[in-house]
């Protein structure tokens, strides 16, 4: 069975046990799928070769003139010996005997023998053969063993009625009268020439066909060319060759090849190897070879079996893709030609003979392939003597042939753990591959047989596209109607794999729906006992099935996979929870039933559920099932309406403010259908939003026209979403007055009939049902969005509502170009107008019936949603039968299709040889050395003062923060905006870089995550947003951008965003100008816990360490200093609250070298220690009056203070001062500026400064000591 687990090497190094934040695919991949383009593997026209000519020119006893035989020469026809019978009967039983051969390989088609005959007879055969078979394809079988060798003018020999003449038959009639398609076979000597022929006639016939179109000016109305040039042709020889005579073989040796080849083969097997083979096994004794041909458990049946699987491994090497399809997949009758074809190549060469095909054949005689045939014919021809001589007693041994292959396929997969980016180009492996596809089927070795084609397409998508190509997908179909248990798992899986890289047309649909193969999936996904792996890959292939495909919608309502899915919603396992939330999205979008079906289970409820999952992709599932669920419905009434509210309401409640951008792109998407379905009321809403604003400017600024949006501006777009949140009421957009309240105790129809009401506006503001402007809120607030893309298809949404009221309300502004072209986010509230709307279009435009017109225009007594007025909507009405273009897309679902389309199976243990592997070991192993350092500065500090200026250099900006990377000799300083990352030991910038903040903003924090490994830079801003980047020195890229926390205040001297990651955890503390401690957890993207802070000021520095578990340090703006414990409850955990500073602390830590301290500094200059048991400090450091910035080293007896009197005192914890900085250094050296930032190396006696006049410094141990 696939083995899902995965145990990772434990190592002596301690950063093994470090986890990494932010290491998700969300995190480290675009949300894009993988590219779709339909793959070539399916056979798009089928064919059948539905008539069989057999045309027979023997004169059986008469020798063509132009041949002289030898003697004793080849007699046998369709293994016949003619010479033994009458003329007349012998060419019947020959004709028969062919007929039953053909019969073997098409069963079905009609046979039309034409004996000994005339050209009237040929052309009587061909033309009632074409014509009894339309479009279809026919077979031509000509054997001209009686009659002279084709002509060089392309003429074939028939007999005249007395048989007492040759007469020449054209190729160039005979192509007239078979047409298109057609298959020949010239079993003849000199068959090359007909080949060559039959070419330049279908040229032939080309240009005439061409000149007769021409001569018509275009007025020609005949039938069109048959496609003679498509025709398939099969010679025995060249065109100066000559059949083989040798009387071991038979006369028709290419027809015994084509129509008998496994026992052609083993015959000549026999003759080539007689002397070498156990006595018994001869040439009459492969006609006693037991066993049926379609029976697979006997020697023939299991040697046919073989002889195709290899012959067709052949053909898949040789041959060009689409040759292969057109040749082997295309016709059943033709692909076994072309199959026995091959071995003809083999044997006819051996007799100087060389078989020639249009479209032509490698090669193929020399094939490694055929030693695997001739090992398999040995072993099996061995056991024959036996088997003839008691057959009741002896049972047969099954060939090893598919075991041994088996095995060499699962030593190679042993050899390519993990994802292989490409094809490997080692031949054998693309030939398992196919020869696997031989033994899905079999009861023996279809099990082991899945289990390795499992593991080959786990190794990437090219192993799909090969596995597809080579024609697994048959088989994989036909297994889905086995009822065995065992195979339950491994077809999942492999249709999984199949399912996630291959384009689901809807040919591929239907053939899953037509035999209800579907009902497999449903089966594992509603058997509790599966593992809920098991169950993810099936609900993953049912929503491949119903996506975009009504039939299947249908079918899968019929077998209720709507209750099946929501069974699953709360299954532990996180990603089949999102997998069965997608899955029901896809199967009620634009399908209706499925959508009350749905509601009648309370299916948006439970929906509602997941969107506060621990799981970010588990909620972005939610959203868009919900998404979907709006945009089913076709119909408009009061219960659709009422629900569809329910769920917008309960979208920007539960996910407005969600952690993940994969979560909030996939609530714009779900709301675009809120916009789309009620767009009516939007425009409403959009058009008193632009004329309150404009309304606004005109009253700051009545003479001005560009001060158009000014008031807008001031309104963040944290407040407007929090007043959508709390659904606080309000007279408007911008200042919501208590209308709203009352608004939503009536139902919506009547909430908007009273929009149009005089007495409903008196006061001039806007009174709209809640959920339009809470939506409204919404979409502008994301509009500002710090991730890009979040911000981007926010901005679309409120694009198409603004071009919507231009439309209406000013026609004509809406022909200007840039009303209706979305510009780039702007990190502004949005839906600023560019361009001052007219004030006056009618005389009338001020009367209060007239500024909601377009509400009033609507009757009071239609359906609360039903069609508006026809001005508004001329072309379309709310309740169209056709599904709506979407305004925006993501590419959630696809991009969540990959993970199935990339490696899945985990191994017991990890690659220790992997480069990936050996890479992260040396970074681990470095950190260990970096970390070992401290030791050796801890002894320079006791001869020495950190009074050395090492680095020295102007920042592009006044900084603000500065942070040391542990291990690498990076330094970022943030100032306002911007960042600059610094390499402190080589003393050059690497990179400078604008987070295009907020104008109104300013970057407060910094730090490093996952420093032990792939680092990423976390920048926060006292707006209360966290950016996350990655490549940060080089080409930054943003992993992700969220508001940690919502409601910072405003004063007049705030601290911002105060913030303290947590490695160990993956938690992420955050304060700042609010009264609570905010635990985010980057694993969930979302918060973990709110402690409050009990303070009445902001708080303006924390601490946590995992030396401390559970505790956290926080310094206040009105001097205190507070201890929590996270696992206490909310009222109950703050510990302690330490009041000895006077003013503002700067800095607090929790003294890793001394158990139980917390040491802290204030603005006023005293550095104090506090014992966690006692309520007073232990002990105080003298003031330095008017400290700016404080930094205390984790590793080593370093405390630093800097002040704004230019001034750095660094001392250890007992006050023995180490270091005073005042100077730069040189002879000349000035003094240096106030101090705005202090840090400490974490590993190293360095100290990094930042000063007012933009000068970055490091100080470190004195080097001569």
């Amino acid at each position: 069975m696939l083995d899902f687990s995965c145990n990772e090497e434990a190592g002596h190094l301690p950063d093994w046990e470090i986890p990494v934040a932010f290491n998700h695919r969300r995190n480290l991949e675009k949300i894009i799928g993988i590219e779709r383009n339909t793959l070539k593997w399916r056979v798009k026209d089928r064919m059948k070769t539905v008539s069989v000519a057999l045309v027979l020119c023997l004169n059986v006893g008469v020798d063509p003139p132009d041949v002289i035989k030898t003697q004793p020469c080849s007699r046998l026809e369709c293994w016949i010996d003619p010479l033994t019978l009458v003329p007349q009967k012998a060419l019947d039983s020959v004709a028969g005997a062919l007929q039953k051969q053909y019969e073997k390989w098409q069963p079905r088609a009609r046979y039309k023998h034409s004996l000994d005959p005339t050209v009237d007879e040929v052309k009587r055969v061909c033309v009632s053969m074409r014509r009894g078979s339309k479009d279809e394809r026919v077979l031509f079988h000509y054997n001209g063993h009686g009659v002279p060798k084709p002509t060089a003018n392309g003429e074939i020999w028939v007999f005249n009625k007395n048989y007492t003449q040759y007469i020449p038959l054209s190729i160039y009639d005979l192509q007239q009268w078979m047409g298109a398609p057609s298959i020949y076979v010239y079993d003849c000597s000199c068959a090359g020439l007909i080949l060559d022929s039959f070419k330049n006639f279908a040229t032939q016939h080309e240009r005439e066909y061409e000149i007769l179109v021409g001569g018509n000016k275009g007025g020609y109305e005949g039938p069109p060319l048959p496609a003679y040039s498509q025709c398939i042709q099969l010679g025995a020889c060249g065109a100066n060759e000559i059949l083989p005579m040798n009387p071991d073989i038979p006369a028709d040796l290419f027809t015994a090849c084509l129509t008998t080849p496994v026992v052609m083969a083993l015959k000549w097997f026999v003759l080539q190897n007689g002397p070498k083979l156990l006595p018994g096994v001869t040439v009459d004794s492969i006609d006693q070879l037991p066993g049926q041909v379609s029976d697979r458990r006997t020697m023939l049946g299991e040697l046919n079996w073989i002889f195709t699987a290899i012959t067709d491994t052949i053909a898949w090497d040789v041959l060009p893709r689409e040759l292969f399809q057109r040749l082997f997949r295309q016709d059943l009758l033709v692909a076994s030609l072309f199959r026995n074809f091959i071995l003809a190549d083999r044997i006819m060469r051996h007799y100087n003979c060389t078989p020639l095909s249009s479209p032509a054949m490698p090669p193929t005689y020399q094939h490694h392939m055929w030693h695997a045939w001739d090992l398999a014919v040995d072993l099996c021809l061995s056991q024959l003597p036996s088997l003839l001589k008691d057959p009741s007693s002896t049972a047969y041994s099954c060939s090893p042939f598919f075991s041994e292959q088996l095995t060499a396929f699962q030593v190679w997969l042993s050899l390519h753990r993990g994802e292989v980016p490409q094809e490997p180009q080692q031949l054998p492996i693309v030939l398992q591959v196919r020869l696997i596809t031989q033994v899905l089927l079999s009861q023996i070795h279809r099990l082991r047989a899945l289990e390795l084609l499992g593991r080959f397409l786990d190794l990437g998508p090219w192993s799909v596209k090969l596995a597809l190509a080579v024609g697994i997908f048959p088989y994989v179909l036909k297994l889905l109607q086995s009822s065995a248990r065992e195979l339950r798992p491994l077809l999942v899986f492999i249709w999984a794999k199949v399912l996630a890289v291959d384009y689901v047309s809807e040919t591929c649909q239907a053939d899953l729906i037509r035999d209800g193969s579907y009902k497999y999936f449903l089966a594992v996904l509603g058997e509790p006992s599966m593992p809920a792996e098991h169950r993810t890959m099936a609900a993953f292939c049912v929503s491949c099935i119903v996506n975009n495909y009504k039939p299947a919608q249908v079918a899968a309502l019929q077998s209720s996979v709507v209750s099946v899915c929501l069974e699953q919603l709360g299954d532990p396992c996180p990603r089949l929870r999102q997998w069965v939330s997608v899955c029901l999205g896809r199967m009620w979008d634009n399908y209706e039933p499925a959508r009350w079906c749905g509601v009648r289970d309370s299916a948006h409820e439970k929906l509602g559920d997941l969107l506060s999952d621990p799981e970010p992709e588990v909620r972005a599932g939610a959203v868009y099932a919900l998404g979907t669920f709006l945009n089913s419905t076709t119909e408009r009434t009061d219960h659709a309406n009422a629900i569809d509210h329910s769920i917008g309401m309960m979208l920007i409640n539960k996910v407005a403010h969600d952690g993940s951008p994969l979560v909030r792109m996939e609530l714009l998407a779900a709301l675009q259908w809120f916009l789309i379905i009620f767009e009516n009321q939007f425009v409403a809403v959009g058009f008193k939003y632009m004329e309150e604003a404009k309304d606004a400017n005109h009253l700051l600024a009545p003479d001005n026209p560009l001060s158009v949006g000014v008031a807008m501006r001031k309104v963040s777009s944290r407040n407007l979403l929090s007043a959508s949140l709390s659904g606080s009421p309000g007279s408007s957009v911008l200042e919501v007055s208590g209308a709203e309240e009352r608004m939503r105790r009536v139902s919506s129809s009547t909430s908007l009939s009273s929009l149009s009401s005089p007495s409903t506006h008196s006061g001039g503001g806007l009174g709209y049902a809640s959920v339009f402007g809470s939506v409204w809120r919404t979409l502008v607030a994301l509009n500002s969005d710090p991730h890009p893309d979040v911000a981007a298809l926010a901005e679309k949404l409120i694009t198409y509502i603004k071009n919507k009221v231009y439309e209406i309300h000013y026609p004509e502004m809406a022909k200007v170009p840039s009303m209706s072209e979305p510009s780039s986010p702007s990190g502004r509230p949005a839906f600023v107008v560019s361009q001052e709307p007219p004030r006056n279009r009618s005389a009338a435009s001020n009367a209060p019936y007239q500024q909601y017109q377009y509400f009033a225009q609507f009757n009071r007594i239609r359906k609360t949603f039903d069609k508006g007025p026809e001005q508004i909507r001329e072309s379309e009405t709310e309740d169209s039968q056709e599904p709506k273009a979407p305004i925006i897309e993501t590419q959630y679902v696809e991009w969540s299709t990959t993970y199935f389309s990339h490696p899945v199976l985990k191994l017991g243990e990890c690659d220790v040889d992997s480069p990936e592997h050996m890479e992260k070991e040396w970074i681990y192993l470095r950190n260990e050395t970096i970390r070992n350092g401290v030791h050796e500065d801890k002894r320079k500090l006791e001869h020495s003062k950190l009074d050395e200026q090492i680095f020295i250099n102007k920042n592009p900006s006044l900084p603000t923060s500065v942070k040391f990377h542990p291990y690498e000799s990076h330094m970022v300083v943030t100032d306002k905006e911007c960042y600059s990352v610094w390499d402190w030991e080589k003393g050059c910038l690497l990179r400078t870089d604008s987070v295009q903040v907020p104008s109104n903003t300013r970057l407060t924090a910094v730090d490093f995550l996952n420093p032990h490994d792939q680092t990423l830079l976390m920048l926060g801003s006292d707006d209360g947003v966290i950016r996350i980047w990655k490549n940060y020195a080089t080409d930054a890229q943003l992993v992700t951008a969220f508001q940690v926390i919502q409601d910072l205040l405003p004063s007049t001297r705030g601290s911002g965003l105060v913030l303290q990651w947590e490695q160990h955890t993956r938690h992420l503390l955050a304060s700042g100008d609010v009264r609570h401690i905010r635990i985010w957890d980057s694993e969930r993207e979302t918060k973990v816990q709110d402690i409050p802070t009990g303070a009445d000021s902001c708080l303006t520095c924390l601490s946590s360490d995992p030396d401390y578990p559970g505790l956290v340090a926080a310094g206040c703006g009105d001097g205190t200093v507070r201890i929590y414990d996270r696992r206490a409850p909310s009222n109950e955990c703050c510990l302690h609250v330490f009041q000895e500073h006077s003013g503002w602390v700067v800095n607090v830590t929790l003294n890793k070298l001394v158990s139980g301290q917390v040491i802290s500094g204030s603005v006023a200059g005293d550095v104090r220690f506090w014992d966690l048991r006692k309520s007073d400090s232990v002990r105080c450091i003298p003031p330095a009056h008017g400290m700016t910035a404080m930094a205390t080293h984790p590793a080593l007896d370093l405390i630093a203070c800097g002040t704004a009197s230019q001034v750095i005192s660094v001392f250890q914890q007992g006050g023995e001062e180490v270091g005073t900085i005042k100077y730069h250094d040189g002879f000349m050296g000035h003094r240096i500026g106030p101090i705005s930032c202090l840090a400490f190396h974490p590993y190293k006696a360095s100290l990094a400064a930042g000063s007012t006049d933009s000068l970055i410094s490091v100080y470190s141990v004195n080097r001569r000591h």
